[in-house]
């Protein structure tokens, strides 16, 4: 597993002293674990050294002053930075192994049963009981995602599903909220057109091409063509945000650090708009283990009093997408960066199966 280190990070971490590295891992470990600022008494015990108060009052100044920790105005204690938890997490943190039983209990539960979503879904709902937070994972996507066919099969209340098939087994099952409700019969008339221009096309390209050629053909045909143009359109939508699976979002509701109305509105905003998530995942489909995110490191002001820790996932030696957690910064990362890596290691060999 590699951990991703920012090379500004890399550098504050050869700048400390032994003992500055010491205070302030404890400062930090001691932080998650409460969740109040730290004072130089409780510092000279967790840490173990052998230092006056004044001594360790004069190290901490030193953090301050480099800003990987701060003051709270009502409190003597220190609390970690944005910057202190990225030195941490490069250079100080110990990832912690899962145990054993709890390595067996996930592989048990994402079996390689079911449509790629499915077993992606499960995953993402592990993911999130685990840590307890909010876990985001994108599916699969394969250098070579071809569609074969599509069906149409009529519903009640103008509801028609769609069945797609690609590449030679994949399955993804869609329903479509119509204007107006159709016959069997139209349905195929569509089905059919859309086999015969679009079929054994790579996905990107048909959702790319495919609503121009078909607004171009509608000039030039009927009613048919004009329902066919609203059926692609609900099929095939620009910026397709069904390629990502979030769980567990009201975990969130549960750390006090995330309680401030205001930054609870902005994240859950932004959970609306899966389209920038994904964005923020795709800039980890070419890290080779887990990357992690402090604050907005990951391009999203909106997430500044969150972490997110993600890991590419692979089938067949090829990354296919990304999956993580995004908490409250003050999370225990030790733990939360294995139990990512460990969860997208199964999930890729779940996928391998299929």
């Amino acid at each position: 597993m590699v951990v991703m280190a920012a090379q500004k990070s890399a550098t504050e971490h050869t700048q400390l002293s032994e003992r500055a590295q010491i205070l302030l891992k404890s400062l930090i470990e001691k932080y998650i674990e409460g969740g109040q600022p730290v004072g130089s008494r409780t510092l000279a015990s967790a840490s173990g050294l052998e230092l006056s108060p004044a001594t360790i009052r004069n190290v901490l100044a030193d953090l301050e002053d480099m800003g990987l920790i701060a003051s709270p105005h009502t409190s003597a204690g220190r609390i970690p930075t944005n910057k202190g938890y990225r030195v941490f997490v490069d250079s100080l943190v110990k990832v912690a192994p899962m145990r054993k039983k709890e390595v067996q209990t996930i592989q048990r539960m994402i079996k390689s049963e079911g449509s790629h979503k499915q077993i992606v879904s499960t995953a993402s709902d592990i993911l999130s009981e685990v840590t307890r937070m909010t876990s985001l994972v994108m599916l699969p996507r394969r250098t070579h995602k071809a569609l074969r066919q599509i069906e149409f099969l009529p519903l009640s209340e103008n509801r028609v599903l769609a069945i797609v098939v690609i590449n030679d087994c994949e399955v993804e099952n869609r329903i479509l909220h119509l204007r107006r409700s159709y016959t069997q019969s139209e349905l195929q008339k569509i089905a059919n057109y859309l086999n015969s221009v679009f079929g054994g096309r790579e996905i990107s390209e048909v959702r790319r091409n495919l609503l121009t050629d078909l607004n171009q053909a509608r000039q030039d045909v009927n009613d048919l063509m004009t329902d066919m143009v609203e059926m692609a359109d609900k099929l095939f939508p620009d910026g397709d945000t069904e390629d990502l699976v979030m769980a567990g979002k009201t975990n969130l509701l549960g750390f006090q650090e995330l309680t401030d109305t205001e930054q609870l509105r902005k994240v859950f905003d932004t959970f609306k708009q899966k389209q920038t998530i994904l964005e923020v995942l795709d800039q980890c489909l070419v890290s080779q283990g887990v990357q992690i995110f402090i604050g907005s490191e990951c391009g999203v002001n909106q997430l500044e009093g969150c972490s997110i820790i993600s890991s590419p996932y692979k089938v067949e030696g090829e990354t296919v997408g990304v999956l993580g957690v995004i908490g409250p910064t003050r999370m225990n990362y030790d733990r939360v960066i294995s139990v990512v890596d460990i969860t997208a290691k199964l999930l890729g060999s779940a996928l391998e199966f299929k």
